[in-house]
């Protein structure tokens, strides 16, 4: 097979030694040095997908670098660069004529306790809102403003005291009964997030994290699966 420059495309070319055990040429014209073929960097789309399907199934960042041999480090940076490219993404969710808010309770480090608010429609499975921070008004009403503009006829609660301060009187409604959608959502976190597990060694680091791995899991409980987005 003739080997052309990669440069100048020169057929001129004769050897010169090996490079990492693999032979070395060199162009006799622009004196362009190259190898036959150049390995494939970093893992295969495959790889990556099977290690975010792990992670938003359960396993923490550890227990994927054991079963894979990927380091966890690596998964980490896979789990961010997905979270931002979904974060980035416009959401196209439809508007509930009734919604269940809720907050999950979980940490940030050992001690830094945090909530995940969060906005259902009552007859559909999927987070269509969330936000994370303190149990604060000025935390809900970063979920509010995102929220408010669907006119629901009804905003089902849990009575928590922050709500009437933005949800118009007579649209709220207090009852634990009519609050499954969002409870059943907010097992799923705990299910398929190590991060979110009673009693684990797993921990979010950081908010940046905890909010990206929430938005994977969203994603891919809505879509079922990861390969659209690697």
């Amino acid at each position: 097979m003739q080997i052309s420059c990669p440069k100048c495309a020169s057929n001129n070319i004769r050897k010169n030694g090996h490079r990492r055990g693999k032979q070395n040429h060199q162009c006799q014209d622009c004196g362009r040095q190259f190898i036959d073929y150049y390995s494939q960097v970093g893992y295969p789309k495959e790889v990556k997908e099977n290690c975010l399907t792990m992670y938003v199934n359960g396993n923490g960042f550890r227990a994927i670098e054991r079963i894979t041999k990927v380091n966890h480090n690596t998964v980490i940076r896979w789990v961010r660069q997905v979270g931002i490219k979904l974060s980035n993404q416009k959401e196209t969710s439809s508007i509930p004529d009734v919604a269940q808010l809720d907050e999950l309770q979980t940490f940030v480090g050992k001690k830094n306790k945090r909530w995940i608010w969060t906005s259902v429609d009552k007859d559909n499975q999927g987070i269509l809102e969330y936000v994370i921070g303190d149990r604060s008004s000025d935390t809900f009403e970063g979920l509010w403003n995102k929220i408010k503009h669907w006119n629901c006829y009804f905003w089902i609660t849990d009575g928590y005291k922050v709500y009437p301060n933005f949800i118009p009187d007579g649209d709220q409604i207090i009852s634990k009964i009519y609050m499954t959608r969002v409870e059943g959502e907010n097992s799923r976190l705990r299910h398929y997030l190590a991060r979110l597990h009673r009693k684990t060694f797993c921990y979010s680091k950081s908010d940046e994290m905890l909010f990206l791995s929430v938005k994977l899991l969203a994603y891919y409980l809505k879509n079922k699966n990861l390969s659209l987005i690697i």
